[in-house]
Order: structure tokens, then C-alpha cells, then sequence
């Protein structure tokens, strides 16, 4: 019996390697989040917004519009506009509209959410370096070249 089997208790064989790397890669990211959640509780974040957060940061003063935000957030979310408004009526966010097309709206970080998001980076390093205690570097190196492919990715060092 597997440690995913004996942690979840099932009792029957899983009916492909498909489906047992899907319970494991489902187990794993709950676990994971549940951790990155926890982390994140007390700054009054979502993990989604802290996601958010970090991709403003990382687009610096010019900031991005609402559908390049959601088209670069880790778990993909029908909500962005809402997001945007709780991270905007919290103090964290700007929005500007476009003045020659009113449509586009541009989100870019205030100093408190650029104050926040700096905040954040030690506490969030530590929770990522705590998540996987049972693997090596070069594992995780490996584990993430697996999991690229698993996304129809092609990694050249796998080729290697």
C-alpha cells in the first residue's frame, strides 16, 4: 500500500497510474495551500490576492490591465474584477481608467500594497522552504521539470 493510500485511507487499488498521480497532485496542492493560507490569514489575504499582489509588483509603475492580470495568476479565477475591487477598497490597489479608451482599466500597486507585498517575501520564503521537507533541491528541481511536462510542456533538460 501506497503513503497516499494509507493517508487517505482507501482501501481499494487505484484504477490507473492517471487517477493515483491525480489524488497525489491533489493531496499535495491542498496541503501546500493549506500552508500558504494559514501564512497568509493574518495579513487579510486570499493566496489569489497575494498572486495578485506580486504580478503588480512585478509590473511595475505602468501596472497591467484587468485581463493581463487574470491571464497571469496561478490558479485560474472567473473573479478578477472582484478581486481587484477588495484589493482596491482595502487601500492595496489603484485602478485608472484609460483616457482614450475608457474601457481599459489599469491596476498598478499604492505604496501600502508595494509595503505589504515586500512585507510578505521573508514569511512566504520560509513557508516555501518548509513545504517539502522530504526532498532535496535537485528533486525539486526534477519534480518541477515533471510537472511541466505533466502541463504539455517541453522541458530540455529532461531530454538531457
Amino acid at each position: 500500500m501506497s503513503q497516499l493510500t494509507e493517508e487517505i485511507k482507501q482501501t481499494k487499488p487505484f484504477t490507473s497510474y492517471g487517477e493515483e498521480v491525480w489524488v497525489n497532485l491533489s493531496r499535495t496542492a491542498a496541503i501546500a495551500g493549506h500552508a500558504v493560507e494559514q501564512r497568509l490569514r493574518p495579513y487579510g489575504l486570499s493566496p489569489t490576492q497575494y498572486n495578485v499582489l506580486r504580478i503588480l509588483r512585478g509590473a511595475g509603475v505602468d501596472g497591467l490591465v484587468q485581463h493581463e492580470v487574470g491571464s497571469r495568476l496561478v490558479a485560474q479565477v472567473p473573479d478578477v474584477p472582484r478581486i481587484l475591487s477588495r484589493l482596491e477598497n482595502a487601500g492595496l490597489i489603484r485602478r485608472v481608467r484609460g483616457t482614450e479608451d475608457r474601457r481599459v482599466v489599469v491596476a498598478t500597486l499604492t505604496n501600502a500594497g508595494m509595503s505589504l507585498v515586500n512585507r510578505l517575501d521573508e514569511p512566504m520564503k520560509q513557508v516555501h522552504l518548509g513545504l517539502f521537507p522530504g526532498m532535496q533541491e535537485k528533486e525539486m528541481e526534477r519534480l518541477c521539470e515533471l510537472l511541466e511536462l505533466a502541463r504539455g510542456g517541453k522541458t530540455s533538460r529532461l531530454e538531457e
